[in-house]
């Protein structure tokens, strides 16, 4: 590593939800920022204005709050390189677009959209279905390199409509070291001469990311996989620019892949399969298309976190739940896998699981208040705790200890009443009728008691236990479901469970 000051970026385009490779990869320059303790630099790409999302820039900012990933600088805290949008850093990309023509290492294309249509059409082959404007198309076309300088002046005084190209060489051989899958080597000739200013003054990503990589002082790039065929443009442009010097090191990150490990996770494999892909609830203001996000459906974000950290790294032994500060502590980009990885939706929940079951009752009675108050239920805080103690082993989610627990809010609307008739008997009736006079006078309530108690009450009416436990619990609960049964009626408190006895008695006739 270089004696630089570490900085790295996440450079997202606001054109929509957050995919959670995103999230993968801001996660993995915080936690190389950290722990080289260096700075992580939020930037917005918003230099393709057609593809432009109201919204999109407040929704990523909302996803980093959550994840707990803040940057150091961004559009929303400043910093010293400000402004961190492109669209607001316009003017400056044109000079080093005109610097690079004057150089003879970009130039001025005035082709129109129908011109260049034409030419793909008359260059398509079977084995070529998408020709590029390259090396060798490029001197067929309207360019500065194939008119005189006359008429390249003429056709800019009259501001005709045109863009600047990069000048990519023929057939140079380029190399770099990728700090994931190490010595990289391309040929110049599969690049094709890439716009680098638009016709309405806004650079691409190719020019506009070295640059502000280079005047941010950007020492480390990470980026998704699917970037590296552009990693050639790049490299000429910090050459070309006369800043090789300050390229910083890249690294190409492993794509996340669908399930089947065949091909790139999609929102559209998410809606197939019934899992989120973006890390927030997002809504298209163009289409109202609704994505469901990982937050909404009640994952923890530090569970998020934890998971998105092993799709692709490891540290080499066994263990998978880190905290963020042993991320911090663990991370290094040599444990990064060059493959894919496979999103497992399940193991996704398992994490989130490890991470509840260790959430103090207090903290995931806090969390589960906002589900009482949406159904219109009120409970003590501290009755609402004993409860999620009870069922958390049972839940992968907040939102589960209802569905593990509702009937601790609301007595049963209906019983199992099948499961209990076909035994049910007068001997039965009369039990249930001395055990609710019996919990009226009892002055020890806990679990263990009322089980000892109840144990002795059947042997006393010579009934078995286990023909008595499962009528309990139905009236308790409504089904045959729940944590063990003395834990739930010592829970409801003893006049409650008098109150479901009375209830289920009036059932079971």
């Amino acid at each position: 590593m270089d004696n630089r000051k570490v900085r790295v970026r996440f450079a997202p385009s606001p054109t929509g939800g957050l995919h959670l490779g995103g999230v993968r990869t801001v996660l993995f320059n915080y936690l190389f920022a950290k722990q080289h303790g260096g700075e992580f630099v939020l930037r917005i790409e918003d230099t393709d204005q057609t593809r432009y999302v109201p919204g999109a820039e407040e929704y990523i900012n909302e996803c980093l709050r959550w994840c707990g990933l803040t940057p150091d600088e961004s559009p929303e805290l400043g910093g010293p390189y400000a402004p961190y949008r492109q669209s607001e850093r316009k003017p400056l990309y044109r000079q080093y677009a005109e610097e690079l023509v004057k150089k003879g290492y970009a130039y001025y294309a005035f082709d129109t959209p129908e011109e260049l249509e034409s030419m793909r059409e008359r260059l398509k082959t079977p084995e070529n279905p998408s020709p590029q404007y390259n090396h060798i198309v490029r001197k067929q076309m309207r360019n500065s390199l194939t008119m005189s300088d006359a008429e390249v002046q003429e056709l800019l005084a009259k501001n005709t409509a045109h863009v600047i190209r990069i000048n990519m060489p023929a057939d140079e051989t380029l190399t770099f070291t990728d700090m994931v899958r190490g010595e990289v080597t391309f040929n110049t000739s599969q690049s094709d001469d890439k716009v680098l200013l638009k016709a309405d003054g806004m650079p691409t990503y190719h020019l506009a990311v070295v640059v502000d990589d280079y005047l941010m002082k950007i020492t480390h790039a990470f980026r998704g996989e699917e970037w590296l065929p552009s990693a050639p443009v790049h490299i000429m442009l910090w050459k070309y620019l006369g800043w090789e010097a300050h390229m910083p090191q890249w690294a190409h990150l492993p794509l996340i892949l669908k399930p089947d490990g065949h091909g790139k996770l999609s929102k559209r494999d998410g809606d197939r399969l019934g899992f989120p892909v973006y890390a927030m609830n997002w809504t298209d203001p163009r289409t109202n298309e609704f994505t469901k996000g990982f937050r909404e459906l009640g994952f923890l974000p530090e569970a998020f976190i934890n998971m998105l950290a092993m799709l692709g790294w490891n540290d080499g032994t066994a263990q998978e739940i880190f905290s963020l500060d042993e991320l911090i502590q663990k991370f290094s980009m040599d444990r990064v896998h060059k493959a894919g990885a496979k999103f497992d939706y399940e193991k996704a929940k398992w994490f989130n699981h490890q991470y509840l079951l260790h959430k103090d009752d207090q903290t995931l009675a806090a969390l589960f208040q906002p589900v009482l108050t949406e159904k219109g239920l009120q409970a003590d805080p501290a009755y609402v705790a004993t409860v999620a103690s009870l069922v958390k082993e049972r839940c992968y989610f907040v939102n589960d200890v209802w569905e593990h627990g509702f009937f601790f809010f609301q007595r049963p609307a209906s019983y199992d009443e099948a499961a209990v008739k076909p035994k049910w008997n007068a001997d039965k009736a009369a039990f249930f009728e001395a055990w609710s006079a019996q919990l009226a006078t009892t002055s020890d309530t806990s679990a263990a008691a009322l089980e000892a108690a109840f144990k002795a009450l059947a042997a006393e009416k010579n009934i078995k236990m286990g023909e008595l436990q499962l009528p309990f619990r139905i009236m308790l609960t409504g089904g045959k479901f729940g944590p063990p049964v003395f834990d739930i009626a010592a829970t409801l408190g003893m006049e409650e469970t008098r109150q479901r006895i009375t209830n289920g008695l009036e059932a079971f006739k």
